[in-house]
Order: structure tokens, then C-alpha cells, then sequence
């Protein structure tokens, strides 16, 4: 499965998960924090797919990461609906217990999410080829490269704080670690070669 169909498929199948819960809890304030938990690890691992893709096919080519490099922007696309699902799920946490959401937030991890969501949204809009065509081929990799750093942080910082409260989030951790790790390490490849290339 490819391209649009990927991300439509991708996209029933977020919200019907997110659907399901909220069934299961009866459409209340604890449906709405298993949904902020479900997407929040569907949002990871599919931010991790695609902004690890060109990296792994340069580092360790194969039909499984030609497939995810060909579908990087389908799982980009992808990513951000399941983020836009969890922000639907902050918000309905928001109105139904504002004293609980506080508790679980400052305005500082707010000021930092909410610039992240700026750029998922930038990078979202210009996820098209008319969009990022107007946008021209320079500031598109730098949108691109800088947002998606930026969202890296944003997990990272998420994830780190509630490492040392929960081994739940572990798994987590190691999976944003490893997705920086990849791509430092093949942008350290690419590097390398460089030299050798103009030599």
C-alpha cells in the first residue's frame, strides 16, 4: 500500500481507534485521556517512520525502507492527523477538568507544543506539489529540516519528563533516541563522502 491510500487507511484507522475508546469508556473524561495516550505513541512511531526515512534507506537499503522513503510524506501526512486527533483530546481534557489539565501542563510545555503544531501544520500544507512548489525547493528543505528537528525536541522533551514517573514510557525514549541517532549518524555518513567526492 502506497501514496494517499496509505494515509486514508492510516487515517480510518486512528480514528476508529480513538472512537472505540472513547466507546469504551463511556465518552468521558477517561476516554479522553486514553486517547491522548494512544496518540501519543501512534504519533511518535509514525513522526519516527518518516523522519527517519531517507536516513535508513542511505544506511541500510532494502524493499522495507525504499517503501518507507517513497511514502515519507504519506506517513508525515499520516502523523499529523494522528497528532491534530490527540490535540482534539487535550482540549476535550481541557473543558471537562481544567483543574486535572493544569495539573498535567505549565505554559511552558504549552508555548513549546503549540509552536511544534505551527510547524506540523507548515509542513502539512506544504506536503503538496503545488504547495511546495510556491514554497520553491530551498526554503522547503529548510521548513522541512528545521520543523522536523523542532518536533523531535518536542517529543523528546515530552517523553524525558515522564520517563523518571513511568517505565511505560521507556520503549518511547529509546524510540526517540534512536531516531535521532540514525539520522545523526547518517548525515555523519553523507559527511564523509563529501571530500572524497570533490577530491
Amino acid at each position: 500500500m502506497n501514496g494517499w491510500r496509505l494515509f486514508g487507511v492510516l487515517t480510518a484507522l486512528l480514528l476508529a481507534m480513538s472512537l472505540a475508546l472513547l466507546a469504551m469508556s463511556g465518552w468521558d473524561l477517561e476516554g479522553a485521556r486514553l486517547v491522548i495516550r494512544a496518540t501519543a505513541r501512534t504519533s511518535l512511531l509514525l513522526f519516527v517512520l518518516a523522519f527517519t526515512a531517507s536516513a535508513l534507506v542511505e544506511l541500510a537499503p532494502g524493499d522495507l525502507t525504499r517503501w518507507q522513503r517513497r511514502n515519507r510524506r504519506y506517513l508525515g501526512v499520516s502523523f499529523a492527523a494522528s497528532h491534530f486527533i490527540h490535540l482534539a483530546a487535550i482540549l476535550a481534557l481541557a473543558t471537562l477538568d481544567r483543574e486535572l489539565f493544569w495539573k498535567l501542563t505549565n505554559l511552558t510545555t504549552i508555548v513549546l507544543a503549540g509552536t511544534a503544531y505551527l510547524f506540523i501544520t507548515a509542513m502539512t500544507a506544504t506536503s503538496f506539489d503545488r504547495t511546495a512548489a510556491w514554497l520553491g525547493p530551498r526554503n522547503w528543505r529548510r521548513l522541512h529540516l528545521v520543523g522536523g528537528w523542532y518536533i523531535w525536541i518536542s517529543f523528546a522533551v515530552a517523553v524525558g519528563k515522564r520517563v523518571p514517573l513511568d517505565r511505560f514510557y521507556w520503549p518511547m525514549a529509546a524510540l526517540v533516541l534512536a531516531a535521532a541517532a540514525v539520522r545523526l549518524i547518517a548525515m555523519a555518513r553523507r559527511n564523509r563522502r563529501r571530500p572524497a567526492l570533490s577530491a
